[in-house]
């Protein structure tokens, strides 16, 4: 037996569209599962309502697959048996399925879906929630008034009747449901502001300011002043010149604010440093904007960057620091004499006499004597006492078993210490017969500077160029005396940046400090920009083993380095920084 199935639906203008298809077999299935032959798609259909099947002389029977009746010539009933040649019309909800015989072996049912039980609503929309609430307009109107009444509304008149509240004052936040304008967690550094929004937004709806910010960040540093740094900047695109018209109209201050650059609200964590192209919208091409400016251009590190410059002592025995570029050529003058390839060497006598003391007991390495500082970006002053005297041994007496050492760093009561020795009772005056430098148990050694009646000599002979002073430092006659030049340390040489260290722990410091090949101290051991690069490229950079942005080693606000003497209306027109200068620095 062949079941041609016809289904007639309607458009919105009321023209048939008529579909047929065919299915083979004795039964068909009526329910709203799409398993059945005939799919019904209204709730008021079970997934499977009902079976038909072939009865004795080419009748058809219909029986009700589950406890709903379905509608049969006009009566509810759950099973029939009728004649496809006189026809029948079976209800399932609002479909109504009209039988007829087509052919001998052909039964036609023709589908239709009627609207007479559900007047004009939708058929599905009866079953549904829908149909019992307002329409969709009404009901978006019903939601931006819980909207504007939850996260408004009552945030507004909390902050308008709570108590007073001083800005930065600790304790809970006053201000009712007000947690949903926040786009997000505060960083670690303000993360005890949590619960404390006046601290930094002191007026409602308007921007943080930027005296908000110096109550807490009153100590830094400083670029010059706001028209300056807008000149530096260069001419806004249109789309930005109205975007800011906007921001400023809406009481946000100017792109030389706090906040333009530190957003907060960003997610728990540290601050994100400033990106590389915050930096090269100034100082890539700066020169052609502001033409008194002394600063190179710069907009990557890997491609456009001016060769680094260290601050180094160039004139022997004077405090004032000069800059100089990192080109091989530099030399420094710190007031020492030290040949750093002789005491890292493996094979000499420096090396035997370190792996015989037991401070060592092995050749020197560079972090022998130098110590990191707490935060690893610099390094101490070398200390002789700590680093130096276990070979270079200042001890000149014993009495008794205290040794005496001269007083190292000052040589006016080095001079003392031994013109005293005239004074003291032979027997605590060391055997003048012993010989200098001559080994000790304990690790010491002696200096043997003649008999007391010499010692004016051996204090000569002490501060002389071959003297146990001038191994290290380099002779000079101060106030007709002989002395030797004061020695000046750095512990960084960078001033517009920093370097940690601390990161490049993995390497060696000869990779980048070629002290085991240096003879003289003068030699500036510091690596030029051709070296950084070697693993330092630009922020975009794809192939740099370390793509670094200007924040790696530059700060906008780096602390506590402004001259006394410099202020907005006194700064030198050539610079663009007030920062990182010390007083009496070139």
């Amino acid at each position: 037996m062949t079941f041609l199935i016809r289904t007639i639906d309607r458009t919105a203008t009321g023209r048939e569209i008529v579909r047929d298809r065919k299915v083979e077999g004795d039964t068909l299935t009526i329910g709203r599962a799409t398993t059945n032959d005939i799919v019904l798609p209204d709730l008021a259909v079970e997934q499977h309502h009902a079976t038909v099947s072939m009865a004795d002389r080419g009748r058809l029977h219909i029986v009700a697959a589950s406890n709903r009746n379905f509608v049969h010539d006009g009566r509810s009933s759950d099973e029939a048996t009728f004649d496809p040649a006189s026809g029948a019309e079976l209800g399932f909800g609002t479909y109504e399925l009209d039988f007829s015989r087509e052919a001998e072996d052909t039964i036609l049912v023709t589908i239709t879906q009627t609207e007479k039980e559900y007047g004009n609503r939708d058929a599905v929309r009866g079953f549904d929630l829908a149909s019992a609430m307002p329409g969709k307009r009404i009901m978006a109107w019903i939601g931006l008034g819980v909207v504007l009444l939850a996260f408004l509304v009552v945030p507004v008149w909390s902050s308008l009747t709570r108590d007073d509240k001083q800005p930065g004052a600790n304790g809970p936040d006053q201000v009712a449901m007000d947690s949903s304008w926040s786009t997000g967690k505060l960083s670690e550094a303000h993360h005890a502001l949590e619960q404390n929004c006046e601290a930094c937004h002191v007026q409602p709806f308007v921007a943080v300011r930027d005296e908000t910010c110096l109550t807490c960040h009153e100590d830094i540093g400083d670029h010059a002043k706001s028209g300056r740094l807008l000149t530096a900047r260069g001419p806004m695109s249109a789309g930005d010149a109205v975007l800011w018209s906007v921001a400023e109209t809406l009481g946000k201050e100017g792109p030389t604010a706090c906040t333009t650059c530190h957003t907060e609200h960003e997610g728990a964590g540290r601050m994100l440093p400033t990106r590389q192209q915050f930096c090269a919208d100034c100082h890539d091409g700066m020169d052609t904007r502001l033409t008194d400016t002394e600063l190179a251009n710069a907009h990557d590190f890997g491609k456009d960057h001016p060769e680094l410059k260290a601050a180094i002592h160039q004139s022997l025995g004077s405090e004032k620091l000069t800059r100089v570029v990192i080109d091989g050529k530099a030399r420094e003058n710190n007031g020492l004499r030290f040949p750093h390839d002789m005491h890292l060497s493996t094979t000499n006598g420096v090396a035997r006499m370190a792996g015989n003391l037991q401070q060592y007991g092995k050749a020197l390495e560079c972090a022998d004597c130098h110590k990191p500082t707490e935060d690893e970006y610099g390094f101490l002053p070398v200390v002789m006492e700590d680093s130096c005297e276990s070979c270079h041994s200042l001890v000149y007496d014993k009495v008794g078993p205290t040794f005496r050492t001269l007083r190292h760093g000052d040589v006016a009561q080095m001079r003392a210490d031994l013109v005293a020795m005239d004074r003291a009772p032979r027997s605590q005056i060391v055997d003048p017969r012993r010989r200098p430098g001559e080994f000790k148990r304990g690790g010491r050694y002696f200096q043997d500077f003649g008999r007391p009646t010499q010692n004016y000599i051996g204090i000569a002979s002490a501060l002389g160029k071959d003297g146990v002073c001038g191994e290290c430092h380099i002779p000079t006659v101060k106030d007709g005396q002989q002395s030797v030049m004061p020695v000046f340390q750095s512990s960084g040489y960078f001033l517009n940046g920093r370097f940690d260290h601390q990161a490049h722990r993995q390497e060696k410091c000869t990779s980048c400090h070629l002290a085991n090949t240096s003879k003289s101290a003068r030699d500036l051991l510091l690596p030029d920009l051709k070296s950084c690069r070697e693993c330092h490229q630009g922020e975009q950079a794809v192939k740099a083993d370390v793509p670094s942005s200007c924040a790696m080693c530059h700060s906008y606000h780096p602390p506590n380095f402004r001259r006394e003497e410099d202020t907005d209306e006194t700064a030198a027109p050539g610079r663009v920084a007030l920062m990182t200068r010390r007083k009496g620095d070139e």
